[in-house]
Order: structure tokens, then C-alpha cells, then sequence
């Protein structure tokens, strides 16, 4: 039996705009086994980010219960989920959010510096993110010497190299073109089957979606579960 990875239950958030209450997620419930990969589909302002937000601790419910791994993140404190955050999740955004003042290699250890890691694991560890993202020999290169494709490659090596069990990706191909995208989809199967990471992806793009194991399509704060071509 596949063990859940994460669980929400009866997961409500709503958002205060002026005088009026906003209900982005209603009542949901979602299962997502470990070594899962799954994209999150629907219109703007469907609840797809915030739903993603809930799972990376970035955001909390307005009621009910949202648990990774063993962890009940939703009663977590803030100092606390920060914690939480730097060894168990991470995030790949549509911008690629790198330091342009850093090299490739200090732009991955970033995380690390969270931990109790020294100088030299650090290195370490980004070295090996690196590789395995394909990236070894632009080390030493600073975001404006990259093109798209390596930028985004980089800010994947970032969000492996502390090992984390869960990927949240918030439209990772939204700023690539469809060739460089496909590729960067491909890194994120690979990181799936051969690296046993649980990706959670939202996107615009159908065919993006064609690469996850299962579609999960958001509308009125609820989901409707598709399975992938």
C-alpha cells in the first residue's frame, strides 16, 4: 500500500477583500501518495496557488487540517514552519528568482545556510543538485552569462539540494519557450521515477500536464481528479 505523503481535510481559505469574505477553497479533501507527481489545472483564481501555498506551508487554512509526511504543518507557528520548509519542501517558481550578484553554485547552496551544514557539505551538497540537474560545468557562472532553460535548471537544483520529499512547482514552463520547456519537464519526471520526489505542479499548459501521472483540475475551490493521457 502506497503511504500518503500529504493529506488535507475539510480545508477551507478564505480571504478578507474590503467588507467582503472571499472563499478561494471549499471543504476539500486530497490525498497525495508519496512518489506521486501531479498537475494542478483551472482558471485564474481558481484556488490553484493557494492551494499549492497550503502545501508549502506558506499559507494556512481558514479551517480544517493540512499534514506532510508527519507533520501537522496547520498548526504550526510561523518560526516553525520555517523550519519545517528548509528540509521538507521544495519550491520551483515560473520566475526563476535567482540572486544575480551569486554564481550558479551559491545560488544553490542558498538553502543550505538554513541548516547546520559547514561551508564545505554546502558545496557538497549543491555540487551533487547540480549534476544532477546537468549543470556541473556552469558552476561558476552567474545568472546573466545562462539562458532561460539553465536559469530554471538552477532554481531545480536549489530545490533539491536539501533533499526535500515534496517539489511545489507554480508554472515552471510559463516563461520558457516549448522546446526548453519540455526539457525542463522531462528533469522533472526524471527527479519523479529516479529520485522519488512527490511533485505537486501547477499550470495553464495542457501539455505540461500530459507529463504528470494524474491531473487534478481546480475550479470554485474545489477538484475534480483527471487522470493523465
Amino acid at each position: 500500500m502506497t503511504e500518503i505523503l500529504a493529506h488535507l481535510s475539510g480545508v477551507n481559505r478564505t480571504y478578507q477583500k474590503g467588507k467582503e469574505k472571499v472563499e478561494v477553497l471549499h471543504n476539500l479533501d486530497l490525498d497525495i501518495p508519496q512518489g506521486d507527481f501531479v498537475a494542478i489545472m483551472g482558471p485564474s483564481g481558481s484556488g490553484k496557488t493557494t492551494l499549492l501555498n497550503l502545501l508549502g506551508g506558506l499559507d494556512k487554512p481558514s479551517a480544517g487540517s493540512v499534514r506532510v509526511g508527519d507533520a501537522e504543518i496547520s498548526a504550526m507557528s510561523n518560526s516553525q514552519l520555517s523550519h519545517w520548509r528548509s528540509t521538507n519542501v521544495g519550491f520551483i517558481f515560473q520566475f526563476y528568482n535567482l540572486l544575480p550578484v551569486l554564481t550558479a553554485q551559491r545560488n544553490v547552496e542558498l538553502p543550505l545556510l538554513l541548516t547546520k551544514f559547514n561551508a564545505k557539505e554546502r558545496a557538497r551538497r549543491a555540487a551533487i543538485a547540480l549534476d544532477i540537474v546537468g549543470l556541473s560545468e556552469r558552476a561558476k557562472h552567474y545568472p546573466r552569462e545562462l539562458s532561460g532553460g539553465q536559469e530554471q535548471r538552477v532554481a531545480i537544483a536549489r530545490a533539491i539540494v536539501s533533499d526535500p520529499s515534496l517539489l511545489l512547482c507554480d508554472e515552471p514552463t510559463g516563461d520558457l519557450d516549448r522546446e526548453t520547456a519540455d526539457e525542463i519537464l522531462k528533469l522533472l519526471q526524471l527527479l519523479n521515477s529516479e529520485h522519488g520526489k512527490t511533485i505537486v505542479m501547477v499550470t495553464h499548459d495542457a501539455q505540461a500536464a500530459s507529463y504528470a501521472k494524474r491531473t487534478l483540475h481546480c475550479d470554485k475551490g474545489t477538484l475534480e481528479v483527471r487522470e493523465a493521457a
